[in-house]
């Protein structure tokens, strides 16, 4: 049965390791769910890559089973949003095709860029305009790398947009940067919020090469006659400018006021907060909120899930009876807190924030021959909460005080390392009933362009609050000293990741 009016809206979300796809009845109706994995390549030390044509291809996948399984058929669809992981760069050439696989946000190959970059600037004041620093995000100082030792790639440049930039572009024939991608790509001025030639100078390329700028929720596009044939869309379906991934997380978490905070478990570690104004920090990054008027201070690690995955797939069970990560948790679940001496530091693509270091590397300290596979495994779990709470330090030194703690994505579902994340920030950490954050996030914003919602806070009936994990009091001292570990660790080493 047809609807009679249009009464759905898809979320597309263009992960580090996978696609994910959502379709959504609001108020608060999920009626279908659909993922593909994807392929993060890391050819060299600190490098990150994917194919951009996995990602389309994915959504082609996605989008076919998504439009299949509605109740409504396509005509129920009244509009679709992408998000996407960021500030990863995608290059076209003058007809559109893609120049060279994607250079992931976690990619940490520009050290010396950056260099360039800082004795060229005045960092206070770059900041100041620009809203965030001079660090391995910019993607000025990643075209600086293309041009150093991609000439031929460099010259064919026509266009230099992102992950869900690129999927609109796929959907629409619209070329387009949406407003984060924009802001943490160092390109925009935000005295005015626009993009801002001399910035985008700093890149060596021409400005016409920097797309038009979308606002999250305003339509960009429709999409084509092209596109509906490949995917099941109908033509014409209203397309929305998009959001960036964390910061879509952050909506359907409902971070909206002070003091609440959200710990994002993809591909890489999230963390974002809320603010009533813009407040740069060289150690953070600053978003737009997805809702108008609000800003949103984050950080991020490079490698999370990603690491996770990494790790799975060196020391995890091959019996055929439990995903590797499952059956390495429960290893993990008889290691006592603190991993019996085993730290790991978790750089394994460098470090983004809050030490925006690309020469930091993965350690694993105090192994010996007693220790076995669940405590490298532990160790890991306890070296990206260590890192949330290295963050929650920073945001607190920045006034940003935590009052209530939010988890979401695909990293939720591990019970252990919700319990060592709770134990090792000290705070309760209060899950979300879906693991599809960055999706739910996307679908709403269609919502909220589509007509379909006027609320941006209506998003609350799609990522219904789940458990509440507490702290274990008897782990806090271990976890204590075990901070202080992982800080001093990071020091020591420091010195040693510089050295050629």
């Amino acid at each position: 049965m047809t609807s009679a009016r249009p009464d759905t809206v898809i979320g597309l979300d263009i992960g580090t390791t996978s696609t994910i796809g959502i379709a959504v009845r609001p108020p608060g109706e999920i009626l279908h769910v659909a993922s593909k994995p994807v392929t993060l390549s890391s050819p060299f030390p600190g490098w990150a890559e994917e194919d951009p044509a996995e990602w389309w291809a994915n959504c082609v996948a996605i989008l076919r089973e998504i439009v299949a399984a509605l109740p409504g058929g396509p005509a129920s669809l009244a509009g679709l949003c992408v998000t996407g992981m960021l500030p990863a760069v995608v290059l076209l050439d003058v007809d559109g095709a893609v120049l060279r696989p994607s250079i992931q946000q976690s990619d940490g190959r520009v050290s010396a860029e950056v260099d360039a970059l800082k004795a060229e600037l005045d960092e206070a004041a770059f900041l100041a305009r620009a809203g965030n620093g001079v660090n391995q995000q910019l993607v000025a100082a990643k075209l600086r790398w293309i041009a150093r030792h991609e000439a031929d790639v460099f010259a064919r440049i026509a266009t230099v947009f992102g992950s869900y930039d690129y999927i609109n572009f796929r959907l629409t024939g619209r070329r387009a940067v949406e407003q984060n991608w924009a802001l943490e790509a160092g390109f925009t001025d935000l005295a005015d919020h626009r993009i801002a030639d001399d910035l985008v100078s700093l890149a060596g390329i021409p400005r016409s090469a920097v797309p038009d700028r979308t606002v999250t929720h305003e339509r960009m596009g429709t999409v084509s006659a092209e596109a509906a044939a490949l995917t099941g869309l109908p033509e014409g379906l209203p397309v929305f400018g998009g959001a960036a991934d964390h910061i879509a997380s952050a909506l359907a978490a409902g971070i909206a006021e002070p003091g609440d905070v959200l710990l994002k478990f993809g591909g890489a570690g999230d963390i974002v907060v809320a603010a009533a104004t813009a407040t740069p920090d060289p150690r953070l990054y600053l978003d737009y909120h997805l809702v108008p008027g609000v800003y949103a201070p984050n950080g991020c690690m490079a490698a999370s899930g990603s690491a996770l995955n990494w790790l799975a797939g060196l020391i995890g069970t091959t019996n055929g009876e439990e995903r590797p990560h499952v059956a390495l948790d429960a290893l993990a679940a008889s290691v006592p807190a603190g991993s019996d001496g085993v730290l790991c530091l978790p750089y394994f693509l460098g470090e983004k924030t809050p030490i925006h270091d690309p020469l930091a590397r993965g350690t694993f300290t105090g192994l010996s021959l007693s220790h076995g596979r669940g405590h490298i495994w532990r160790s890991l779990l306890e070296a990206i909460a260590y890192g949330f709470r290295h963050h929650l330090d920073v945001l607190q030194e920045m006034g940003h005080q935590p009052a209530r703690v939010f988890a979401s994505d695909g990293g939720t579902k591990s019970r252990i390392w919700m319990q060592i994340v709770a134990d090792i920030v000290g705070l309760p950490v209060r899950l979300l009933e879906n693991p599809y954050g960055s999706s739910v996030g996307a679908a709403w914003v269609a919502a909220i362009g589509s007509g379909l919602a006027t609320d941006w806070a209506g998003v609350s009936a799609l990522a219904r609050q789940g458990d509440l994990i507490t702290p274990i009091d008897a782990n806090r001292d271990v976890y204590d000293r075990g901070y202080a570990r992982y800080r001093a660790t990071y020091e020591a080493l420091k010195p040693i990741f510089a050295m050629p």
